[in-house]
C-alpha cells in the first residue's frame, strides 16, 4: 500500500505511532529511543521509522505543520496502514504563567477555532477530546516521572490555526477557561482519530509563553522534548495502558 504522502509497505508500521510535527525530530526520535529503527517512508523529506520500544513495536513519524498536514497524515496511518494509536510529540505555547518553559502538556481535550471540525458532521460542532485511556495512561507516566524533569500540567490546549496573529484577549478568556497551551494540530488529530475508529493524544513541550517574550531557540525546539516523548512512549505501553 502507498497513499500520496507514504511509501512505506503494508506491515511497515507498527499500531502505535509518535508523531512530531518536524521530520528532524522525527530522525532524532527514531535515533534516541528506539531499537533496532529502520526507515520506511521518506515521501517529501518526511522520514518514518519504525522499531521497538522496550520490546514493543513503535513508529514514529512526521506530521508537518497545522491541523491540515496532521488529518491528511493521521488519516492515511489510521486508514491504510493498520495504525490504532497515534500521540503526537510536539511543541506548545503556554497561557498561564503556572505553564513554564520546557513544562510537559498533557492535552485532554483540544478547543479550536478552526473550521475544519464544522464541515465532518453538518450542523455539530464536534468535541475534539483525547482518548480517555491514553490520557491516563500518560498522566500516570508524568506523575511517575515527577522531579525527574521539568513539569508536568494535564488539561485542554487550543488549536489555532494562526501562528502569527495578536490577540492578547482571547488568551485571556482561554486563560479564563482553563486552557492550558496553544498550539496548531491536537484538535485537527482528535477528530481524525474519532472518524477513524483510531485513539489519540497530544503530548507537548511548552517552547514559547504567550504571556512574555521568552522562546527555546530553533535548535532547542529540535532536542529539548525527551521528556515529553518518554511519556508519549510510555503511555503506549501495554502495561502503562491496562
Amino acid at each position: 500500500m502507498v497513499t500520496a504522502h507514504i511509501s512505506a509497505a503494508p506491515g511497515d508500521f507498527a499500531p502505535d505511532v509518535l508523531m512530531p510535527g518536524d521530520p528532524r525530530r522525527a530522525r532524532r526520535i527514531a535515533e534516541t529511543i528506539l531499537q533496532d529503527a529502520r526507515l520506511v517512508t521518506d515521501v517529501r523529506g518526511v522520514e518514518g521509522y519504525t522499531g521497538t520500544y522496550r520490546g514493543v513495536p513503535l513508529s514514529v513519524l512526521a506530521s508537518g505543520m497545522g491541523m491540515p498536514s496532521v488529518t491528511i497524515y493521521a488519516t492515511e496511518l489510521f486508514r491504510f496502514y493498520g495504525v490504532r494509536r497515534i500521540v503526537r510529540v510536539g511543541t506548545a505555547g503556554g497561557i498561564p504563567a503556572s505553564v513554564g518553559l520546557r513544562d510537559v502538556v498533557v492535552a485532554t481535550a483540544a478547543h479550536t477555532d478552526s473550521a475544519m471540525g464544522s464541515r465532518r458532521i453538518d450542523g455539530v460542532h464536534l468535541s475534539h477530546a483525547a482518548s480517555f485511556d491514553l490520557a491516563a495512561a500518560a498522566a500516570h507516566a508524568a506523575e511517575a516521572g515527577d522531579g525527574a524533569g521539568p513539569r508536568a500540567h494535564i488539561g485542554p490546549v487550543f488549536t489555532t490555526d494562526h501562528f502569527y496573529l495578536e490577540r492578547p484577549a482571547l488568551f485571556e478568556r482561554l486563560e479564563a477557561h482553563g486552557t492550558l497551551a496553544v498550539e496548531m494540530e491536537a484538535a485537527g488529530l482528535y477528530a481524525t482519530a474519532a472518524a477513524e475508529g483510531g485513539r489519540a493524544l497530544a503530548v507537548l513541550t511548552v517552547s514559547d509563553h504567550v504571556r512574555h517574550a521568552e522562546a527555546l531557540t530553533p535548535a532547542e525546539r529540535e532536542t529539548d522534548f525527551d521528556r515529553a516523548v518518554t511519556i508519549a512512549a510510555t503511555a503506549l505501553l501495554p502495561e502503562t495502558i491496562s
